[in-house]
């Protein structure tokens, strides 16, 4: 049986939002995050507490970056133009209103996406232990809010071609950014790039027989992965050629539109060669096929943080739609 735990991932759903004809879009940058507290306090235990949470480590990458890129303000310079920021965590501290430490969501307050986090609490302590206590929920509620708006872009404008390819190779469907024109078919797989010398996005898809449960371990994935990966990405000159940097890999199980789905995130590395970068998969049973299909997203830019690059393609993953599945 499959024994890893299964997390749930909602995706393009959630709270209503209050958007109207008349609601301004949002500004700001992806993953850029506006803190509103009093001046006084984030210095003090209250706001190092929440920069903490926000300050931490952005998974599989190579090199250290921020989850979020995080500015403040007080609650008197919180105004009008800063209300159209598209990530907000509003902190309330106040022993004469609030009783225990809370938080609660707002979609579409003041603008378009928009997702805003209020957190409450009597004291500075309570506060402190709240958020660190739910460090890992503060954090999934802003990245997976970010990763809805990158699918809802790119279901306003995709690669038609990779598609196409993806469609006739594997009888599925997927979406991919639409500057991915370079492709690579062999047998049951698929390479799509940019092609570009730095920000070099990818993408790849492959599919095997599904035979049994333990083909979804760590060991496998990266097995499969590599086989793959050695025959169908060469390196510069012979001899190289793309591997896992099995160091690295994190495997955990999600569930995405009621499927099993494991997701693989490590780096990957070119044999006999400096090349390297973060990979992302993600590895489901197409059961119409009895076949495993694995989608997997990564990116090459030697000079560049990679944190909004492997983010941005990341959402991609989240588009596949399997065998009798991708009509509805």
């Amino acid at each position: 049986m499959i024994s890893l735990v299964l997390l749930t991932v909602t995706l393009m759903m959630g709270c209503k939002s209050k958007k109207t004809l008349f609601t301004p879009s949002s500004s700001g940058r992806p993953f850029e995050l506006l803190v509103v507290i009093d001046d006084s306090l984030w210095e003090k235990p209250a706001g190092r507490a929440i920069f903490d949470v926000l300050d931490t480590d952005v998974p599989g990458l190579p090199q250290s970056e921020r989850s979020f890129r995080t500015m403040h303000c007080s609650d008197e310079h919180y105004d009008a133009t800063m209300r159209l920021l598209r990530n907000i965590i509003h902190v309330k501290i106040d022993d004469k209103i609030y009783t225990q430490a809370k938080m609660s969501v707002a979609h579409d307050a003041y603008a378009a996406p928009q997702l805003i986090l209020n957190i409450q609490a009597p004291d500075q302590k309570s506060f402190a232990d709240f958020v660190t206590q739910n460090k890992q929920q503060i954090v999934d509620l802003f990245n997976k809010a970010e990763m809805n708006r990158q699918i809802a872009e790119l279901e306003k404008g995709h690669s038609p071609l990779i598609s196409a390819k993806v469609d006739s190779l594997f009888d599925c469907d997927i979406f991919l950014p639409a500057e991915m024109l370079s492709t690579k078919v062999a047998p049951d797989f698929l390479w799509a790039a940019t092609n570009t010398p730095t920000g070099d996005l990818n993408f790849v898809m492959y599919s095997y027989p599904f035979v049994t449960d333990s083909t979804f371990t760590q060991k496998f994935f990266i097995a499969k992965r590599d086989s793959f990966m050695k025959a169908n990405i060469p390196g510069a000159e012979e001899g190289m050629y793309m591997m896992t940097d099995s160091r690295f890999v994190t495997t955990h199980a999600i569930e995405i539109d009621g499927d099993y789905c494991q997701v693989n995130r490590g780096l990957w590395r070119v044999h006999n060669d400096q090349m390297g970068g973060p990979f992302v998969s993600h590895t489901m049973i197409d059961r119409e096929h009895a076949r495993v299909i694995t989608c997997e997203v990564f990116v090459y830019s030697p000079d560049r943080p990679k944190r909004n690059l492997i983010r941005r393609i990341e959402a991609s993953l989240f588009t596949l739609k399997l065998p009798g599945k991708s009509k509805k």
